[in-house]
């Protein structure tokens, strides 16, 4: 049988599955940052996290879950009563719209209910593959690769994709890592893009994952400064 020429580098699969490990051992508790109960508050939540933080998002949300607790309650509301209640969120008139229109859409479609699986879930108003895949690992347990700026940034500097197209960087890296991985690696690199490996100034003198990276020094590589520079909870 000729060899499958299409497979990545062994030693780039080896490698990409040690960094998961090693990112394991430096974020613990990664998870998904937004707060949510079931499928649809964490699908409207992540519609409402693009360009903003999660943090910014989860103090909006209990009072717009409270007031609209199912598909129905935003199938019907005021696109300018959801405005409000997102307004912080940054672009909160398209996100109202979309939100509406998810509501609308989920009760003409789906009986009300979220959708399990991504080709739905990316039919639905303001929904991508990004979101769907968040919607997927952690409303169902569905693993899925969320492939959002922290993501791509860290594994191109980890030269594990030289990709700039997130549905790309998706498949690419998830033919390096076991599928059951997928969603906790997302949280891993995701946290640690968060917390350590940042855009502007990445604190590689306090990152753990140095040896495995190759871009170490392109940030500060100065053990103590690099530590000031992260950002973990208890800091």
């Amino acid at each position: 049988m000729p060899a499958n020429n299409n497979r990545p580098p062994l030693g780039k699969v080896r490698r990409a599955r040690k960094i998961f490990r090693e990112l394991g051992e430096i974020h613990p508790d990664a998870h998904c940052e937004l707060d949510f109960t079931t499928p649809l508050e964490l699908l409207i939540a992540t519609v409402m996290s693009a360009q903003s933080t999660d943090k910014q998002v989860n103090k909006v949300t209990p009072a717009l879950f409270a007031a609209y607790p199912n598909a129905l309650a935003y199938a019907q509301a005021d696109v300018a009563d959801i405005e409000e209640y997102i307004r912080t969120t940054g672009f909160h008139r398209q996100k109202a719209k979309s939100i509406v229109g998810i509501g609308q859409a989920l009760l003409e479609r789906h009986g009300g209910e979220v959708p399990a699986n991504l080709d739905d879930l990316v039919k639905l108003p303001g929904v991508g593959r990004k979101t769907a895949n968040v919607v997927l690992g952690d409303a169902f347990g569905v693993p899925g690769i969320t492939v959002d700026t922290h993501f791509g940034r860290l594994v191109r500097r980890w030269e594990l994709t030289e990709e700039e197209d997130p549905v790309t960087v998706e498949r690419q890296i998830g033919e390096l890592v076991e599928r059951k991985d997928w969603t906790l690696l997302s949280h891993r690199v995701i946290f640690h893009g968060r917390r350590v490996c940042f855009a502007r100034r990445p604190a590689c003198g306090a990152c753990a994952l140095a040896p495995l990276c190759p871009s170490y020094g392109i940030g500060e590589t100065d053990a103590d400064k690099a530590a000031k520079l992260t950002k973990f909870p208890s800091d």
